[in-house]
């Protein structure tokens, strides 16, 4: 050829590139960027708010959810190894032929919106989402071909990882007997302003991912209701209750309004009745994840890895606190000091509808804490922004471990646990936490 021609024929692609609005686009600084995984999540917890998902299966939505993206990530990234033959009877996951045009991060977007319509209600809440996403491959330059290979794929994912989620008996505890109330002394009963039944009593029942039995964590066994005696342990665990509520100050209202995380909370005005929402503690905790994702400046896949092995700790972690709440069947602070010291007392915030020890918060708290550690590193200092949006104002840490041992302490502020509640919760997440980060390889 020519210097005319070569010439000629570079002018003319350059004629035909300054046409086509895709030229010089690439899609990886979109598609690719770790902020848009976190708002995928975010996504998600924003619609499991909206529809009052209790914390429990708020935790179950994100798990699942997060391991469609992360299995993705697996098939893609040789540096990450399947959760296959490492949780409860997951089995082999879906893998491509070497050579196949799919981009990975792009189905792990779309699997975990998949993933997360699937488990929350109602149908199709996330699929207007979905089609954002490809939207968002399309117009960054990313090819019709891999967007479709990447969709299949990202089907294929999640609906391995749906039928194993089948599996789980979460459908059986549907049907499953409600709680049967009891006058015994020392046992939990309804509390205001609803007096709701005990939420999902069965929920020790679902088949945990790292945990041998919902048992393996149990705390030692709380000490005996005695009212009447005021030198003995129960009696001073309520008394503390009583005064420190009795006289908050403003740092510890904020404490436990910051960690209040009532997905639901019923006000009563009179006759007036209103409910107000906020994310669960397992939302909140996945906040935090994208919160330190978004400080250390991870990449992709390792953000998912975070959310991923967080939410798989949070999940166990309610399987752990549900199975010792309903053995001991602790009766809360506002019954007892409602019946035995002042019938007009009210505790700080709003007491959850189930048995108190141990602090469901502390648990998941402590056992995210342990695995956020172990990915972010200890010492991690970080501003927790996720309040905001609710009116209320931001808290700052220097680790993830202090932050979990103020979500426990926030419970006593609140005046909804005791102390033990608190302390053993704690421990209790710990050894879930630690118990998921050894048991679970899910990276070089």
């Amino acid at each position: 050829m020519s210097k005319f021609h070569f010439a000629f024929a570079i002018l003319i692609g350059l004629a035909i590139a300054s046409c086509n609005p895709r030229s010089g686009l690439d899609y990886t600084k979109a598609v690719h960027d770790p902020l848009l995984y976190c708002k995928t999540v975010k996504k998600l917890n924003d619609i499991v708010l909206e529809n009052n998902f209790p914390p429990m299966i708020a935790s179950r939505n994100y798990a699942y959810a997060n391991i469609a993206a992360f299995e993705v990530v697996a098939a893609g990234d040789s540096s990450y190894h399947s959760l296959s033959g490492q949780i409860k009877n997951m089995p082999a996951m879906p893998r491509l032929a070497a050579g196949a045009k799919v981009d990975y991060e792009l189905a792990a977007l779309l699997a975990f919106t998949k993933v997360g319509n699937a488990v929350t209600f109602p149908e199709g809440s996330m699929m207007d989402y979905y089609d954002q996403l490809k939207h968002i491959a399309d117009s960054s330059g990313m090819s019709e071909e891999m967007i479709k290979a990447s969709a299949a794929f990202a089907d294929t994912v999640s609906n391995a990882v749906l039928a194993w989620a089948k599996m789980d008996d979460y459908a059986q505890t549907r049907s499953a007997t409600k709680y049967t109330v009891s006058n015994e002394d020392g046992r939990w009963i309804p509390t205001p302003p609803a007096y709701s039944q005990a939420l999902e009593p069965h929920w020790m029942e679902i088949r945990p991912f790292v945990l041998d039995s919902a048992s393996q964590c149990k705390p030692p066994t709380p000490c005996a209701f005695n009212m009447t005696d005021t030198t003995c342990k129960f009696y001073k665990l309520t008394m503390e209750v009583k005064h420190r509520v009795d006289s908050l100050t403003d740092e510890q209202k904020h404490i436990a309004d910051f960690w209040d995380d009532n997905p639901f909370k019923l006000n009563v005005s009179g006759h007036v009745m209103f409910g107000t929402k906020k994310f669960s503690p397992a939302g909140h905790w996945m906040n935090i994840v994208g919160i330190a994702a978004e400080k250390q400046h991870t990449d992709f896949n390792t953000a998912v890895y975070a959310y991923t092995k967080t939410s798989i700790a949070l999940f166990d972690g309610f399987i752990s606190c549900w199975e010792e709440k309903f053995r001991s069947n602790r009766i809360r602070p506002e019954t007892v000091i409602n019946k035995y010291l002042d019938p007009n007392w009210r505790p700080y915030i709003q007491t959850p509808p189930f048995p108190s020890y141990t602090s469901g918060h502390s648990v998941i708290s402590g056992a995210a804490a342990e695995v956020m550690t172990n990915i972010f590193g200890d010492n991690f200092a970080y501003r927790d922004t996720s309040e905001i949006e609710f009116g209320i104002n931001h808290r700052s840490f220097q680790s993830f471990r202090r932050a979990a041992l103020e979500a426990s302490v926030s419970r006593l502020y609140g005046g909804i646990h005791y102390w033990d509640d608190l302390d053993m919760g704690n421990k209790q997440g710990i050894k879930v936490g630690t118990l998921v980060v050894d048991r679970l390889k899910m990276k070089n």
